[in-house]
């Protein structure tokens, strides 16, 4: 039964209704202890047997123990009992100013950036939860929730509604297909439970859709669920090449080949960074290289022939510092790496004897281009690194690197570091190899100012 305006729950005033589903409705309403608006989830069923209770308090556990930014959070929850012989139970969380993605979508499509804000936000959310034990199980437009604050310049979304969650958690999911027809992975088409894996490809779907205004996967029932089985979704050709790559990786067919909600934040994290640069500084980082770019390049190889470090031999004052950044990190391997227009020198080197590479086979042309500190979790299922025949026959998984630049600013190297086993970098871990790279790079100046002066002397 719908509650009418001025009806209360509890000490909660109700306003209207914000959204309906088969279990619950959710009311928006005001905390008349705390004077501050709210949202209110009254369950649709009477909880009138112990099984229809425990469900219910385990969705209720589920939300107090989720504590995250791009998550709704739960205040309070309670049982109304106006009615002695029918009580509900009901949630009371933060009231999120604004509309779900479902209804964003009529008005107009997400942009690019404000797509990757999106996908920075939900993956970061989905990872906490699946960090935490739980999967979402529900991932749709409806069930993600737009801000209306600072809209206009940094979109930010929650992911809301853990009913299916909890039920997952009590019951295990065996046996079970979850989820909404349209957003299901193929493995559940197939009878699979619900994983980490298919809340990753129903939020790919999802950030698709919010791109498109389209479903991906229209029609019945049994002709959406069938269509995934037979075809990959189309990623849309007008996003940029690293947007669209991480949507690809999020709704690969084979679950194994996935990559998980974290490195998807982590990734959307980068792509928003550099569209933001684009913006600021009109520069279009997705067009093909131009003539400035290629007369950059020289200048750059200039530079790294003026310090006369290729040919030398290993060098300690190096291998110190190799040694040292495979400390910090916990780091089986890591070079000090030059690199020159066809080829990577490794200068000095830690568990790895290779002395050079070549360009197309290092990582830390990369790693100059962009100009600061990154990562790689998983080299196998990055799409910038998955096809890497080298790195992929030395066993190594992840990467990181920050840039050796010179005090006129070109990135000559880099000093990175790689794992044999997939993992994530801190901010910390970045900080500390940047600075360790400037170690490096303060050395080759020396180096050079001493020369000059030889020179002068002469």
């Amino acid at each position: 039964m719908q509650r009418e305006a001025g009806s209360s729950v509890g000490r909660y005033v109700i306003s209207s209704v914000i959204g309906r589903g088969g279990l619950s409705t959710v009311y928006s309403a005001h905390d008349t202890l705390l004077d501050r608006d709210v949202a209110i989830k009254v369950f649709s069923s009477h909880a009138t047997s112990k099984e229809l209770v425990r469900l219910q308090e385990a969705e209720a556990r589920l939300a107090g123990k989720l504590n995250h930014h791009a998550l709704t959070t739960l205040y309070d929850a309670g049982v109304e009992t106006s009615d002695p012989e029918r009580p509900q139970i009901y949630l009371v969380m933060e009231h999120v100013v604004g509309a779900d993605l479902k209804s964003r979508l009529r008005r107009s499509t997400l942009n690019p950036l404000q797509l990757a804000y999106l996908g920075t936000d939900l993956n970061s959310a989905l990872a906490y939860m699946h960090e935490n034990g739980f999967v979402h199980c529900d991932i749709k437009p409806a069930n993600v929730l737009i801000s209306s604050r600072d809209e206009a310049t940094r979109l930010r979304g929650k992911l809301t509604d853990f009913g299916i969650a909890s039920i997952i958690g009590a019951h295990g999911g065996k046996g079970t297909t979850t989820g909404t027809a349209a957003y299901l992975a193929p493995e559940q088409v197939d009878g699979g439970d619900p994983t980490v894996a298919t809340d990753t490809y129903a939020l790919g779907l999802v950030l698709i859709e919010a791109f498109t205004g389209k479903l991906e996967f229209p029609g019945t029932m049994e002709e959406t669920a069938v269509a995934r089985l037979h075809r990959d979704p189309r990623v849309p050709a007008e996003l940029p090449p690293d947007v669209a790559g991480i949507l690809r990786d999020m709704v690969e067919r084979d679950p194994t080949k996935r990559i998980s909600a974290r490195v998807a934040a982590e990734r959307f994290e980068r792509a928003a960074a550099r569209l933001i640069a684009v913006e600021k500084g009109g520069v279009d980082i997705f067009a093909e290289p131009a003539v400035e770019e290629t007369k950059d390049e020289k200048s750059r190889v200039d530079a790294v022939h003026r310090y006369g470090v290729l040919d030398t031999p290993p060098d300690e004052a190096f291998d110190r510092i190799t040694r040292l950044a495979g400390r910090v990190l916990d780091s089986p391997i890591s070079f000090v790496s030059i690199v020159d227009s066809d080829r990577v020198f490794h200068k000095s080197r830690l568990g790895a004897d290779i002395e050079q590479v070549s360009r197309e086979d290092s990582l830390c042309p990369i790693t100059i281009e962009m100009g600061t500190p990154w990562y790689v979790s998983d080299i196998e299922i990055d799409e910038r690194t998955r096809d890497n025949e080298l790195l992929a026959a030395n066993g190594v998984r992840a990467y990181a690197a920050a840039p050796m630049i010179t005090t006129d600013g070109h990135s000559i190297g880099a000093l990175c570091v790689y794992d044999t086993r997939p993992r994530t970098f801190s901010s910390d871990d970045l900080n500390y190899l940047e600075e360790l790279a400037a170690i490096a790079m303060h050395e080759l100046e020396l180096r050079l100012a001493a020369r000059r002066l030889a020179f002068e002397r002469r």
